[in-house]
């Protein structure tokens, strides 16, 4: 099962109020967008969900699967089935990519996986990246370009399998080949028991990875929710027409111009 619900959840970080009540529920077979500014709390929900220990939470509650995910270490989680790619990818010096994955691996299973199928796997899991399998045995991330980051974090997907998978800005960086390569193993894994919840500020993952369901994140809240519709509007409109139906004043937290993105609310132009 991957079914992670969460009420009332209220975050702070360094004694600043994040998240000022999330309302969520992501259900088996799901793919959730979520949208809205830098700096409205996005990558603090996928965080705080994950176990990060700078977050505070204040108020509310999560389960994954029924059980209370507060209450379980950040390898609990994982092995619960919980991932996260994260935005910025930490180097980890010392640690062979290759054994971090299979000490990984091994820790969801009852039995630990034989050699010759791990790397059967990972060498599957590569190709379907274009990662370099001589590169799994480096320490991990470390000398790794962003890109190739951002692909580190797609193989690990694909090699630990997991059920519940948040998504913080994978195709950030990426070049659109690179992001068509991500679309792909996206929708291979979707269905079934796995659920995505997905961060982007591009169009474009969205025109390649469809989500069933979209939510815009302002100021901590989760303040419109609907269908993939939600995409196409902020694609063509911006966040604008949220401001002017629902009355909510948009708080900008930066002034770096990324037209391209979502976030900046770029308007199509049509012919």
């Amino acid at each position: 099962m991957a079914h992670l619900c969460i009420k009332n959840l209220h975050v702070a970080v360094e004694g600043k109020e994040i998240l000022k009540g999330i309302d969520l529920e992501i259900k088996d077979g799901e793919t959730h967008a979520l949208l809205g500014p830098n700096g409205h709390g996005k990558s603090t929900l996928l965080n705080v969900l994950m176990g990060h220990p700078k977050y505070q939470v204040l108020e509310g509650s999560v389960t994954l699967d029924g059980e209370d995910l507060f209450s379980m270490t950040i390898d609990e989680r994982a092995r619960k089935g919980l991932f996260l790619a994260m935005q910025y990818p930490p180097e980890v010096s010392g640690v062979s990519m290759s054994d971090f994955l299979k000490t990984a691996v091994n820790a969801r299973r009852e039995e630990p996986i034989s050699l010759y199928k791990y790397i059967k796997e990972l060498e599957s899991a590569c190709k379907n990246v274009g990662f370099d399998l001589d590169m799994t045995h480096r320490f991990l991330n470390e000398g790794f370009s962003g890109g190739e980051k951002k692909r580190s974090e797609i193989l690990q997907l694909q090699v630990l399998n997991p059920e519940m998978i948040m998504l913080d800005e994978i195709d950030s960086g990426l070049d659109v080949d690179a992001i068509k390569m991500v679309a792909e193993v996206i929708n291979k894994m979707r269905g079934g028991h796995k659920s995505f919840l997905i961060v982007s500020h591009y169009a474009r993952m969205y025109d390649l990875v469809k989500p069933t369901h979209a939510h815009v994140v302002i100021d901590g809240r989760i303040v419109v929710s609907g269908s993939e519709e939600i995409v196409d509007r902020i694609d063509s409109e911006g966040y604008d027409w949220i401001k002017k139906e629902y009355h909510i004043e948009i708080k900008k937290t930066q002034n770096t111009v990324k037209p391209v993105m979502l976030e900046n609310c770029a308007v199509k132009v049509k012919k």
